[in-house]
Protein backbone atom coordinates (compact mmCIF):
# COMPACT_ATOMS: atom_id res chain seq x y z
CA UNK A 1 0.00 0.00 0.00
CA UNK A 2 1.60 3.81 -1.02
CA UNK A 3 -0.49 5.22 1.51
CA UNK A 4 0.60 8.52 -0.23
CA UNK A 5 -0.58 7.88 -3.45
CA UNK A 6 -3.69 6.81 -2.03
CA UNK A 7 -4.55 10.08 0.28
CA UNK A 8 -3.00 12.10 -2.77
CA UNK A 9 -5.66 10.17 -5.14
CA UNK A 10 -8.33 11.24 -2.70
CA UNK A 11 -6.90 14.93 -1.94
CA UNK A 12 -6.57 13.82 1.94
CA UNK A 13 -4.21 14.39 4.90
CA UNK A 14 -2.23 11.62 6.77
CA UNK A 15 -4.02 11.39 10.25
CA UNK A 16 -1.60 11.42 13.10
CA UNK A 17 -3.33 8.44 14.35
CA UNK A 18 -6.56 6.55 14.11
CA UNK A 19 -9.23 8.93 15.10
CA UNK A 20 -12.94 9.15 14.32
CA UNK A 21 -12.01 12.98 13.06
CA UNK A 22 -9.63 11.35 10.45
CA UNK A 23 -12.27 8.39 9.63
CA UNK A 24 -14.76 11.42 9.12
CA UNK A 25 -12.75 13.38 7.39
CA UNK A 26 -11.38 10.37 4.88
CA UNK A 27 -14.71 9.03 4.40
CA UNK A 28 -15.88 12.00 3.02
CA UNK A 29 -13.17 12.63 0.87
CA UNK A 30 -13.12 9.39 -0.84
CA UNK A 31 -16.55 10.21 -1.68
CA UNK A 32 -15.95 13.71 -3.29
CA UNK A 33 -13.12 12.04 -5.15
CA UNK A 34 -13.63 8.70 -6.41
CA UNK A 35 -16.77 7.96 -8.36
CA UNK A 36 -18.96 4.91 -7.92
CA UNK A 37 -18.94 3.78 -11.35
CA UNK A 38 -19.68 0.63 -13.01
CA UNK A 39 -17.84 1.20 -16.51
CA UNK A 40 -16.05 -1.98 -16.43
CA UNK A 41 -18.88 -4.01 -17.06
CA UNK A 42 -19.36 -2.23 -20.18
CA UNK A 43 -16.43 -1.53 -21.93
CA UNK A 44 -15.49 -4.55 -20.81
CA UNK A 45 -12.83 -4.76 -18.16
CA UNK A 46 -12.09 -7.74 -15.59
CA UNK A 47 -13.03 -7.12 -11.82
CA UNK A 48 -10.28 -8.09 -9.86
CA UNK A 49 -10.50 -8.16 -6.14
CA UNK A 50 -7.35 -7.97 -4.64
CA UNK A 51 -6.32 -5.13 -2.57
CA UNK A 52 -3.33 -4.87 -4.87
CA UNK A 53 -5.65 -4.79 -8.35
CA UNK A 54 -8.35 -2.29 -6.49
CA UNK A 55 -5.35 0.02 -5.56
CA UNK A 56 -3.99 -0.15 -9.13
CA UNK A 57 -7.50 0.70 -10.91
CA UNK A 58 -8.47 3.49 -8.22
CA UNK A 59 -5.18 5.29 -6.89
CA UNK A 60 -3.10 4.54 -10.39
CA UNK A 61 -5.59 4.49 -12.90
CA UNK A 62 -7.76 7.13 -11.04
CA UNK A 63 -11.10 5.03 -11.58
CA UNK A 64 -14.11 4.21 -9.73
CA UNK A 65 -15.92 1.53 -9.36
CA UNK A 66 -18.89 -0.19 -7.14
CA UNK A 67 -19.24 -1.53 -3.51
CA UNK A 68 -16.64 -4.45 -3.24
CA UNK A 69 -13.92 -2.46 -5.25
CA UNK A 70 -14.87 1.52 -3.24
CA UNK A 71 -14.75 -0.47 0.05
CA UNK A 72 -12.47 -3.00 -0.09
CA UNK A 73 -9.69 -0.71 -1.14
CA UNK A 74 -10.88 2.29 1.52
CA UNK A 75 -10.80 -0.80 3.90
CA UNK A 76 -6.73 -1.44 2.85
CA UNK A 77 -5.93 2.30 3.28
CA UNK A 78 -7.31 2.41 6.59
CA UNK A 79 -5.88 -0.76 7.57
CA UNK A 80 -2.15 0.40 6.86
CA UNK A 81 -3.36 3.90 8.38
CA UNK A 82 -3.52 1.96 11.54
CA UNK A 83 -7.57 1.47 11.93
CA UNK A 84 -9.09 -1.48 12.83
CA UNK A 85 -11.21 -2.59 9.93
CA UNK A 86 -13.90 -5.47 9.63
CA UNK A 87 -14.96 -6.21 6.21
CA UNK A 88 -18.95 -7.31 6.69
CA UNK A 89 -22.04 -8.50 3.92
CA UNK A 90 -25.08 -6.65 3.62
CA UNK A 91 -28.27 -7.42 1.69
CA UNK A 92 -29.65 -4.68 0.08
CA UNK A 93 -33.64 -4.31 0.36
CA UNK A 94 -35.84 -4.94 -2.72
CA UNK A 95 -39.43 -4.39 -2.43
CA UNK A 96 -39.17 -4.27 1.40
CA UNK A 97 -37.55 -7.59 1.56
CA UNK A 98 -33.40 -7.89 2.25
CA UNK A 99 -31.81 -9.21 -0.68
CA UNK A 100 -29.31 -12.16 -0.86
CA UNK A 101 -26.04 -12.52 1.56
CA UNK A 102 -23.17 -10.25 0.22
CA UNK A 103 -25.47 -8.61 -2.26
CA UNK A 104 -22.90 -5.16 -0.84
CA UNK A 105 -19.88 -4.88 1.13
CA UNK A 106 -19.95 -2.37 4.02
CA UNK A 107 -17.22 -1.81 6.86
CA UNK A 108 -17.08 -1.85 10.28
CA UNK A 109 -14.00 0.54 12.02
CA UNK A 110 -13.63 0.17 15.93
CA UNK A 111 -13.23 3.32 17.89
CA UNK A 112 -14.12 4.41 21.27
CA UNK A 113 -17.01 2.33 19.84
CA UNK A 114 -18.01 0.76 16.29
CA UNK A 115 -18.21 2.61 13.23
CA UNK A 116 -20.50 2.02 10.04
CA UNK A 117 -17.85 3.29 6.87
CA UNK A 118 -19.48 2.91 3.46
CA UNK A 119 -17.78 4.87 0.08
CA UNK A 120 -19.36 2.38 -2.23
CA UNK A 121 -23.11 2.67 -2.36
CA UNK A 122 -23.47 5.58 -4.31
CA UNK A 123 -26.12 8.44 -3.01
CA UNK A 124 -25.35 7.04 0.91
CA UNK A 125 -24.16 8.79 4.63
CA UNK A 126 -21.70 11.14 3.39
CA UNK A 127 -20.42 10.10 6.98
CA UNK A 128 -19.64 7.21 9.21
CA UNK A 129 -22.53 6.03 11.07
CA UNK A 130 -22.92 4.76 14.53
CA UNK A 131 -23.16 1.35 14.35
CA UNK A 132 -24.65 0.73 17.76
CA UNK A 133 -26.85 3.81 17.82
CA UNK A 134 -30.83 3.68 17.60
CA UNK A 135 -31.40 7.37 17.48
CA UNK A 136 -31.94 8.99 14.38
CA UNK A 137 -28.25 10.35 12.82
CA UNK A 138 -27.86 13.42 10.79
CA UNK A 139 -25.88 13.67 7.56
CA UNK A 140 -25.46 15.97 4.74
CA UNK A 141 -27.45 12.95 2.66
CA UNK A 142 -30.28 12.77 5.15
CA UNK A 143 -31.14 11.26 8.46
CA UNK A 144 -30.43 7.47 8.82
CA UNK A 145 -31.73 5.26 11.85
CA UNK A 146 -29.24 1.98 12.50
CA UNK A 147 -31.89 -0.56 13.73
CA UNK A 148 -31.96 -4.21 15.39
CA UNK A 149 -32.59 -6.85 13.05
CA UNK A 150 -33.38 -10.53 13.42
CA UNK A 151 -30.07 -12.80 14.03
CA UNK A 152 -27.96 -10.23 15.47
CA UNK A 153 -28.44 -8.01 12.18
CA UNK A 154 -28.97 -4.79 11.53
CA UNK A 155 -30.79 -2.93 9.28
CA UNK A 156 -29.34 0.96 7.84
CA UNK A 157 -32.89 3.19 6.94
CA UNK A 158 -31.79 6.55 5.55
CA UNK A 159 -35.04 9.23 5.48
CA UNK A 160 -37.11 6.26 6.79
CA UNK A 161 -37.13 3.78 4.13
CA UNK A 162 -34.99 0.87 4.70
CA UNK A 163 -31.37 0.30 2.70
CA UNK A 164 -29.80 -2.40 3.65
CA UNK A 165 -29.17 -5.57 6.47
CA UNK A 166 -25.74 -5.59 7.44
CA UNK A 167 -24.51 -9.19 9.27
CA UNK A 168 -21.89 -8.60 12.03
CA UNK A 169 -19.72 -11.83 10.90
CA UNK A 170 -16.12 -11.06 9.64
CA UNK A 171 -15.67 -11.43 6.08
CA UNK A 172 -12.59 -11.55 3.79
CA UNK A 173 -12.77 -9.87 0.26
CA UNK A 174 -12.17 -13.20 -1.25
CA UNK A 175 -15.57 -14.08 0.28
CA UNK A 176 -17.54 -11.54 -2.05
CA UNK A 177 -15.95 -12.84 -5.61
CA UNK A 178 -19.24 -14.91 -6.35
CA UNK A 179 -21.01 -12.01 -5.90
CA UNK A 180 -19.56 -9.63 -7.43
CA UNK A 181 -19.01 -11.78 -11.01
CA UNK A 182 -22.49 -12.10 -10.49
CA UNK A 183 -23.89 -8.34 -10.56
CA UNK A 184 -20.67 -7.80 -13.35
CA UNK A 185 -22.34 -10.38 -15.55
CA UNK A 186 -26.08 -11.77 -15.10
CA UNK A 187 -28.11 -9.86 -17.68
CA UNK A 188 -30.62 -8.35 -16.25
CA UNK A 189 -29.36 -7.06 -13.06
CA UNK A 190 -28.71 -3.66 -12.32
CA UNK A 191 -24.96 -3.85 -13.23
CA UNK A 192 -25.59 -5.01 -16.72
CA UNK A 193 -28.59 -2.82 -18.05
CA UNK A 194 -27.54 0.44 -16.92
CA UNK A 195 -24.57 2.86 -17.12
CA UNK A 196 -23.85 5.07 -14.58
CA UNK A 197 -21.04 6.91 -13.16
CA UNK A 198 -21.82 9.37 -10.07
CA UNK A 199 -19.64 11.70 -7.12
CA UNK A 200 -20.62 13.55 -4.62
CA UNK A 201 -19.89 17.41 -4.38
CA UNK A 202 -19.72 19.92 -1.94
CA UNK A 203 -22.37 20.79 -2.91
CA UNK A 204 -24.67 17.70 -3.91
CA UNK A 205 -23.86 15.42 -6.56
CA UNK A 206 -23.48 14.89 -10.35
CA UNK A 207 -24.17 11.76 -12.24
CA UNK A 208 -23.44 10.47 -15.97
CA UNK A 209 -26.08 7.68 -16.77
CA UNK A 210 -25.00 6.78 -20.74
CA UNK A 211 -25.74 9.97 -22.23
CA UNK A 212 -27.59 11.94 -19.52
CA UNK A 213 -25.47 14.31 -17.05
CA UNK A 214 -27.27 15.25 -14.03
CA UNK A 215 -26.08 17.75 -11.58
CA UNK A 216 -27.90 18.38 -8.10
CA UNK A 217 -26.62 21.72 -6.48
CA UNK A 218 -28.07 22.75 -2.83
CA UNK A 219 -31.12 20.70 -3.90
CA UNK A 220 -31.79 22.11 -7.29
CA UNK A 221 -31.22 19.40 -10.21
CA UNK A 222 -30.39 19.76 -13.77
CA UNK A 223 -29.87 17.81 -17.01
CA UNK A 224 -29.10 17.74 -19.92
CA UNK A 225 -28.69 14.50 -22.66
CA UNK A 226 -24.62 14.93 -24.47
CA UNK A 227 -23.90 13.49 -27.63
CA UNK A 228 -20.77 12.28 -29.45
CA UNK A 229 -17.18 13.42 -27.61
CA UNK A 230 -19.06 15.64 -25.10
CA UNK A 231 -19.69 11.92 -23.23
CA UNK A 232 -15.79 11.70 -22.72
CA UNK A 233 -15.42 15.08 -22.01
CA UNK A 234 -17.33 14.86 -19.35
CA UNK A 235 -15.99 11.65 -17.89
CA UNK A 236 -12.56 13.30 -18.29
CA UNK A 237 -14.05 16.81 -16.66
CA UNK A 238 -16.63 15.87 -13.97
CA UNK A 239 -14.91 12.62 -12.96
CA UNK A 240 -11.23 12.19 -13.84
CA UNK A 241 -11.32 9.76 -16.04
CA UNK A 242 -9.95 9.33 -19.03
CA UNK A 243 -11.03 7.15 -21.97
CA UNK A 244 -10.61 6.11 -25.39
CA UNK A 245 -13.73 5.14 -26.02
CA UNK A 246 -16.90 5.65 -24.11
CA UNK A 247 -18.55 2.62 -22.81
CA UNK A 248 -21.53 1.05 -24.70
CA UNK A 249 -24.77 -0.30 -22.60
CA UNK A 250 -25.30 -3.66 -23.48
CA UNK A 251 -21.85 -4.51 -23.88
CA UNK A 252 -20.88 -6.69 -21.06
CA UNK A 253 -19.65 -10.27 -22.09
CA UNK A 254 -21.71 -13.67 -21.99
CA UNK A 255 -21.33 -15.17 -18.48
CA UNK A 256 -17.97 -17.22 -18.49
CA UNK A 257 -16.58 -19.34 -16.30
CA UNK A 258 -16.82 -18.55 -12.74
CA UNK A 259 -13.72 -16.75 -11.70
CA UNK A 260 -13.96 -18.86 -8.57
CA UNK A 261 -13.37 -22.68 -7.67
CA UNK A 262 -16.54 -24.92 -6.85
Amino acid sequence: MDIDAYLSRIDAERPDEPSLEALRELHRSHLETVPFENLSVHLPERIELTEKALFDKIVRRRRGGFCYELNGAFAALLRALGFEVTLLSARVFANENPGPPFDHLALRVDLDEPWLADVGFGRHARYPLRLNACEPQQDPEGEFLVLDAPDGDVDVLHDGKPVYRVERRARELADFVPACWWHATAPGKTFTRSLTCSLATATGRITLSGDRLIETVDGEQTERILAGDEILTAYRTHFGIELSEAPVLGSFPAPGPHPFPI
